[in-house]
């Protein structure tokens, strides 16, 4: 054509010119802050609501420029978010499980149109999630979506789900909880922190934009963690699930006591997770790692560097190289740069040497990375980390040296682990109490495995087939209890009351009515204080026994015979187990006649009536022996090289208080969900029937558990209620109780954090303990254990 020039590719590199700007087919990030005048209201039933007499709240960027204002949700905002939930959820729920997941897939390709403005206000909002990370998440969810009534049957949804996050957690972590609860059939209503909520506003109106019900997701904005208090106050929420850091959970924990709501916490943020190195790891790939760790990614764990001796100046002297010319970190704040600074000259006091990439300057908020070598696990810039680029170096001798140092810490979440050989790497994992352990890794994540916090790292598990069931409830269970108010009570003084009827052991006639004893580290006792209970008779006249009136001082000797046994049993083969169990149920068959008299006597039942009872007691727990060595975990697939496995573990010692009703079955149907998995119990039986579990002392008695696997303690309830809670080392407590009970334990239970399953006997219409529905049971199990999952990659 005359006059047009021919840009052949030798002219191109001859000028070297810029070729055109790509045309963006969607508005970037400030366009989209723009168009909302950079003042972002709420979104409630699929559009943007801004009321005028609201206060906001600004946002800035890492450079102190503003990026936009999001409007403090009150009262009203939260009503009207409930209700479009409710009406979201009828709507969403009533689509079939095709329908919903053709909605999350519809999600992926707006994703990939709007990418570029999701990418760049997570940048300018520091709520780090990449696009990719998001589409990964809406493909696996929406594959859950369409076969949730095939792969999960007998369950059903919650209702409404209230997520909630801490200030700084990622938008990663928030789409994990929101993305499952929706894939499940419920809807949502999201509190995000503050760097979350311009993404998380901006994905619920892609979402409702891909076909997502009006109500279905609704985004709530706020001050601070109280708003989650709110929204979880509401009667239409059915669920409250949290993730961030662990001081925002303890006020959620706290501010819902006695909501009658369950809390579930994922303190992802801010715990203490150890790097081992043993001596037959590669150690410049270990050193690379483990800079890129702890000073160049955003940091949301602190981690401790645990050293094998022998290669200890080879991995200092490649830690020198390496962080030779890194440049100052920035900190948030001046303050930050006052605690680095206090931590670095504790560290030099107690005598670590500092390895530095340059010297820190003398005033300003930033600080160069820098090693401790020589520190101690009790060293206080161990024990509280500090906000800046430190990483404190320990050393070990021997393989169990190093379990202990990984395991010395509260948190539980994460491990990275060292070495070519894979049987140490193997062993090494199953070891360490964390929920998350990488293999010659660090810090990768996919949604198929389970994120699962161990000790003080949360009460819930995230990801994974295994994470989708805090989101459903077995179809056959009653429906949600009530929604009750917090009543007003002095937690100091719960259980402190003074039992009714004590009396003196040695006070007894020939003549009075026989007296039990407790069950504890395996052998028939008195209680610590030397008194007895009296227990009546159904009719409340006669006097039919006296039992052991334990306190505080029985449940520590309990808790102590527990755990010297529980690593054993839980490190016994899943066969061993079940057939421990099943003599166990060999023990209930033999003395079925004298159980069966003290279920008749306690309860006011006919013979034949206790006799059932009795029948369904043994053929429950040979369902639970039955179950030792089934869901065992597996490999599921993942979409890069690598293996990995998702394993269920024992929580480590359970507190059970016992129901009223079917005193006998309750007790073996809980029992035996717990030791089935490997956990100790600690019981407490019911305080108005408690004969039945004394009886069943015998069988106990006579079986192959090992001694204190089951422990056995009677008296008031609410006082050892009290003391099971206050106990550090116990994991989960099951609750059948009062309202104050209830309420008690979700205020106090929050450390360390204690995994909790209550039910209030007062409200609750009374569970029918003779159904044997499989989901029922798999709910019981899913209670008993944690996951952990381990990540093997291959070069």
């Amino acid at each position: 054509m005359a006059g047009s020039t021919i840009n052949t590719v030798q002219n191109i590199f001859q000028s070297m010119e810029y070729g055109p700007a790509a045309t963006p087919s969607t508005a970037t990030a400030q366009a989209w802050l723009d168009n909302h005048s950079r003042s972002l209201g709420l979104f409630i039933d699929g559009k943007f609501v801004r009321p005028a007499d609201r206060q906001s709240r600004s946002l800035a960027d890492s450079k102190g420029g503003h990026v936009c204002s999001t409007v403090c949700a009150v009262e009203a905002d939260v009503s009207q978010a409930a209700s479009s939930a409710v009406s979201g959820h009828k709507a969403w729920s009533g689509l079939s499980c095709y329908q919903r997941a053709k909605v999350l897939l519809r999600l992926v390709g707006v994703l990939g149109q709007h990418g570029q403005c999701v990418s760049e206000l997570c940048e300018l909002c520091e709520a780090s999630c990449s696009p990719s990370a998001l589409v990964r998440l809406l493909q696996y969810y929406s594959s859950w979506a369409q076969l949730r009534d095939t792969l999960i049957p007998n369950w059903t949804p919650l209702g409404v789900v209230a997520v909630a996050v801490s200030e700084d957690c990622s938008l990663y972590s928030l789409m994990l909880k929101v993305l499952p609860a929706l894939a499940m059939g419920n809807s949502v209503v999201v509190v995000p922190g503050r760097s979350s909520a311009p993404p998380a506003l901006l994905l619920a109106q892609l979402f409702v934009g891909a076909g997502l019900p009006a109500g279905a997701l609704n985004v709530l904005t706020g001050s601070d963690m109280s708003l989650g208090a709110r929204v979880a106050q509401n009667t239409s929420i059915s669920y409250v699930t949290y993730s961030g850091n662990k001081q925002d959970g303890v006020t959620l924990c706290k501010a819902t006591a006695g909501m009658g709501v369950p809390v579930t916490v994922s303190p992802n943020i801010g715990a203490r997770c150890p790097f081992i190195i043993f001596e037959s790891a590669d150690i410049d790939s270990a050193v690379d790692a483990v800079i890129e760790a702890a000073f160049k990614k955003k940091r949301e764990v602190h981690w401790v560097l645990c050293v094998q001796e022998s290669v200890l100046d080879s991995v200092v002297a490649r830690l020198r190289l390496r962080m030779a010319g890194m440049k100052c970190v920035a900190l948030h704040s001046e303050g930050d740069r006052v605690l680095v600074d206090t931590a670095v000259q504790v560290a030099q006091q107690q005598g670590a040497t500092l390895v530095q990439s340059c010297a820190a300057p003398p005033s300003g908020a930033q600080y160069p990375p820098t090693v401790l070598c020589g520190a101690a696990p009790s060293s206080p810039f161990v024990v509280s980390p500090s906000p800046g680029p430190l990483l404190p170096l320990m050393t070990f001798r021997s393989n169990t040296e190093a379990v202990t140092l990984g395991n010395h810490s509260p948190h539980g979440q994460a491990a990275s682990i060292w070495t070519e050989d894979l049987t140490l790497a193997l062993d090494t994992a199953k070891s360490l109490s964390v929920g998350s352990v990488w293999v010659n890794s660090h810090s990768v994540s996919d949604p198929c495995l389970p994120v699962s916090g161990h000790k003080d790292s949360g009460t819930c598990t995230d990801g994974g087939h295994e994470g989708l069931y805090q989101f459903l409830r077995p179809s056959p269970s009653s429906s949600p209890l009530p929604r009750s108010s917090p009543v007003s009570m002095d937690y100091s003084k719960f259980g402190t009351a003074a039992s009714p009827a004590i009396i003196p052991d040695d006070s007894d006639p020939a003549s009075a009515p026989k007296p039990y004893l407790q069950f504890v580290g395996g052998k028939p006792c008195k209680s610590v204080s030397g008194c007895s209970v009296a227990v009546q008779s159904p009719g409340g006249g006669s006097v039919l026994a006296y039992c052991p009136d334990g306190g505080r001082k029985d449940v520590r000797n309990a808790v102590e015979a527990a755990v010297k046994v529980q690593p054993g049993w839980m490190k016994k083969s899943p066969s061993a187990r079940a057939q421990s169990l099943y003599s166990l149920t060999k023990g209930l068959e033999a003395k079925r006649r004298d159980i069966a008299a003290s279920v008749s006597v306690q309860t006011g039942l006919s013979m034949d009536e206790a006799d059932t009872e009795v029948e369904l007691s043994i053929a429950r727990l040979s369902d639970w022996a039955a179950y030792c060595d089934k869901n065992q975990g597996g490999t599921p697939p993942l979409p890069q090289s690598g293996s990995a496995l998702s394993l269920p573990e024992a929580l480590g010692v359970v507190g059970l208080v016992l129901p009223d009703e079917n005193p006998l079955l309750s007790m073996v149907t809980l029992l035996g969900a717990a030791i089935a998995n490997g956990n100790a119990v600690v019981m407490v039986p019911s305080q108005k029937y408690p004969l039945p579990a004394l009886a069943f002392i015998q069988v106990l008695q006579a079986s192959d558990l090992p001694a204190g696997l089951v422990n056995v303690i009677t008296g008031s309830r609410d006082e050892l209620t009290a003391a099971l809670a206050n106990h550090s080392v116990i994991k989960a407590i099951w609750y059948w109780g009062s309202a104050e009970g209830c309420q008690y334990l979700q205020y106090t239970c929050t450390s360390p954090l204690k995994t909790l399953h209550l039910f209030c006997q007062k409200e609750d219409g009374g569970k029918d303990w003779t159904k044997s529905h499989p989901s029922l049971l798999e709910e019981m199990w899913r209670n008993a254990v944690q996951w952990k999952s381990v990540w093997i990659p291959t070069a």
